[in-house]
């Protein structure tokens, strides 16, 4: 028997559109903000797919990802189809001079680890890493606007 969680953050960014898009639209830079994304790496036989690895506090697990929708400026969505099982999207909202990042995900907790682990502490864990994240990559975006990546 899996659980699976669901979790849903968002952050404003004081971007446009364009900046923000490129920035997660390319997914091997989100290392780079996501704090227990190890690597992402594009497939160069298949580029909807990707491999990617988590690492954290002696955890590691990998998966490989499908693109399942991409809309400029809008959507990629995405679901894993080998390793750690996980789906979502991220949305993007344009504000005119500023953007919203709205991530939305789920995850599968095998039985056994669910019986281990309470899941409603794993969610919190896991949601306040995610909002630490997009606030990294709200402070990511200022740096390159600034011309200090």
């Amino acid at each position: 028997m899996t659980n699976w969680l669901e979790h849903s953050v968002q952050v404003e960014v004081d971007a446009p559109i364009d900046l923000v898009w490129s920035l997660w639209s390319d997914l091997e830079q989100m290392p780079r903000w996501m704090k227990w994304i190890d690597s992402v790496h594009i497939l160069e036989d298949n580029p909807e797919l990707s491999r990617w690895k988590l690492a954290s506090s002696g955890f590691e697990f990998t998966w490989l990802s499908r693109i399942l929708k991409i809309v400029p400026h809008q959507i990629i969505q995405w679901e894993s189809v080998d390793g750690l099982p996980n789906r979502g999207a991220v949305r993007f909202y344009d504000r005119h001079g500023s953007s919203i990042v709205r991530l939305s995900f789920g995850y599968a907790i095998p039985g056994i680890l669910g019986k281990i682990m309470d899941n409603l502490f794993l969610g919190r864990i896991v949601e306040s890493t995610i909002a630490a994240d997009l606030e990294r990559f709200r402070e990511y975006t200022n740096k390159i606007q600034q011309g200090k990546s």
